[in-house]
């Protein structure tokens, strides 16, 4: 008995070997999950987002209606997962970059339930989900007027589209990697001069290759709080943009800013 009281030492232990065993076969305790309070439920979330272990078939297991944060980026998931979030509305946070392979499995189709099901979005990560498309996008922008921070890096789809979507509907976003897309100045101009242009604090735009000096010099101008901008990569970029910065941003404003003159 001494032993169980004493600082509750030997709680915690149990409770992580319980949860070890779960994770390890979630599929023979299905039934015994489901009604877990939604504590135990979030370790044992954290526990499989970190194996890797969450699936279409088994993430509606362990869901609950409060959970506010899913790091599914070593999951194998696709859209049915992201159908199945229909009951988490108050689901703050979806991280899905993938960082070698594209991640094919997750369409616009997954981003548009996910969107029109969680309101409160704030944090959307879908680098390389490369069959993400300006639908999808859309859609986030017109039901998650929240959002603060998103990831588009490496979907080959979006177009300006998505950027002025989210310059007229999202006021709250300061953070966006739009990097290796097809978007050009017009789409980074109706971004940076829409609702968000004062709360903007850090842009990936790298690796786009139709953008100019003139998507440079637009953010420059219409984002007085920018202090992280990549635009490494763009061919079409010239050295008018570093004169622009020199000329634009005060001396020791920035925290990053990488460019290629080509």
């Amino acid at each position: 008995m001494s032993n169980f009281s004493g600082g509750g030492g030997a709680v915690a232990p149990l409770l992580d070997l319980c949860l070890h065993c779960l994770t390890k076969n979630i599929s023979r305790y299905a039934s015994d999950i489901k009604p877990l309070p939604p504590n135990i439920k979030d370790k044992l979330i954290k526990s499989l987002s970190v194996q890797g272990w969450i699936t279409d078939s088994n993430i509606n297991t362990v869901l609950h209606p409060a959970v506010e944060a899913l790091d599914l980026r070593d999951c194998e998931i696709s859209d049915s997962a992201l159908r199945q979030l229909c009951s988490c509305k108050q689901l703050k946070k979806i991280h899905l970059n993938v960082w070698k392979e594209n991640r094919l499995t997750v369409t616009s189709e997954g981003v548009a339930a996910l969107a029109l099901s969680c309101p409160y979005l704030r944090e959307a990560f879908f680098k390389r989900c490369s069959n993400l498309t300006d639908s999808g996008v859309l859609t986030l922008a017109l039901n998650c007027p929240h959002l603060q921070i998103l990831n588009i890096g490496g979907c080959s789809s979006i177009t300006d589209i998505s950027l002025e979507a989210l310059g007229q509907n999202c006021r709250n976003l300061h953070s966006v990697d739009f990097s290796s897309t097809q978007v050009t100045d017009n789409g980074v101009i109706a971004l940076v001069s829409g609702m968000c242009s004062k709360n903007l604090k850090e842009i990936h735009m790298e690796l786009c290759v139709n953008l100019t000096d003139v998507a440079v010099e637009a953010v420059l101008t219409y984002c007085p709080k920018m202090y992280i901008l990549l635009f490494h990569g763009c061919p079409l970029i010239t050295d008018r943009s570093r004169e622009a910065l020199e000329q634009l941003v005060r001396p020791n404003k920035f925290k990053q800013v990488s460019w290629t003159v080509y």
